[in-house]
């Protein structure tokens, strides 16, 4: 059932963070980050919920290898590289742009990337919840490739509006995960990019993958795109490796469909979800302070099968 609206409540929350944003834009990126810095100590002191959601998995995803002051470090920064993305997202479109972009991004070093963009060929980007997952497809854009990206509608829609219209501000297109199926399917046959995150909980009946030595809920759609267009998958990651606003693509994986033809549909697509998931765990782990450990991503457990019943 859908929620009941509340548009002069949605309205007002809009133009507190218009106003917010406005503010922002003034400072420079410099006092922006001090904000950030004030801006995370004051969520981890109230936001006790996610904070220990945090603490869970990371004592979950490292067992052994951290101790209690060293999860709690990591969550505290955790919890300042997302006000930083924050911050850089604001500042963006004002510093990103044709001729200012080695400032702030550096490119694989591998051609890989490259090569596949200018294949002719479809290509899905699969990402996480890691970095700076905004700034790849906004980047790819502005060096004008048609890219496309899949994002869940926000339940305001006016802030819905904005995001969108500042997600698209180079020339990427934005389409809805539950509504736009439709043109998903026209992009990939008209062979363009299309990117999309691969790290969310698919619910009781998603595809479980480890994830960290955890069965992990994941959508079985991006293995299934892959196979039935013959698209090839690049699992990249743009992880900040460095300040004022400095991040790196990095490509970590490329699967093939056709590596996977010998063998059943359904085994194709357990196989490639496993595999691009193992990518995107080795991401993490190289930088997993730039991860979004608040949220729940082992929120859904494999359901144990009910053995016959005794005679």
């Amino acid at each position: 059932m859908a929620k009941a609206r509340k548009p002069v409540k949605e309205y007002a929350v809009y133009l507190a963070v218009r106003i917010a944003a406005c503010f922002l834009q003034m400072l420079s990126y410099e006092a922006s980050l001090r904000i950030a810095r004030l801006l995370a100590w004051l969520i981890y002191r109230v936001d006790r919920r996610h904070r220990l959601v945090a603490d869970d998995n990371l004592q979950q995803a490292f067992p052994g290898e951290l101790s209690e002051e060293q999860r709690d470090e990591m969550v505290r920064e955790v919890y300042l590289h997302f006000c930083t993305l924050l911050m850089v997202m604001i500042h963006l479109p004002r510093k990103l742009r044709p001729t200012t972009w080695k400032d702030y991004l550096e490119l694989p070093e591998s051609p890989v990337m490259l090569e596949w963009m200018l294949s002719g060929r479809p290509m899905l980007l699969v990402t996480g919840h890691f970095g700076n997952w905004e700034m790849g497809g906004y980047a790819i854009a502005m060096f004008g490739f048609a890219t496309h990206a899949i994002a869940r509608a926000l339940d305001n829609p006016y802030l819905d509006r904005y995001l969108r219209e500042l997600r698209q501000r180079t020339g990427q297109t934005i389409l809805d995960k539950n509504g736009d199926f439709d043109r998903i399917q026209a992009v990939l046959d008209a062979n363009g990019p299309l990117a999309t995150l691969g790290d969310q909980d698919a619910g009781p009946k998603g595809l479980f993958v480890s994830f960290f030595g955890r069965p992990a809920s994941t959508h079985k759609a991006i293995a299934y795109l892959a196979l039935e267009h013959d698209v090839p998958m690049l699992v990249v990651g743009v992880p900040r490796i460095g300040e004022p606003m400095r991040y790196r693509i990095e490509v970590e994986d490329v699967i093939l469909p056709e590596e996977y033809a010998s063998v059943g549909r359904a085994d194709a697509a357990r196989a490639i979800t496993e595999r691009f998931t193992r990518a995107l765990e080795r991401l993490v782990r190289r930088h997993p302070e730039q991860y979004f450990w608040l949220h729940r991503r082992w929120k859904h457990q494999p359901v144990a099968r009910k053995g016959k019943r005794a005679a």
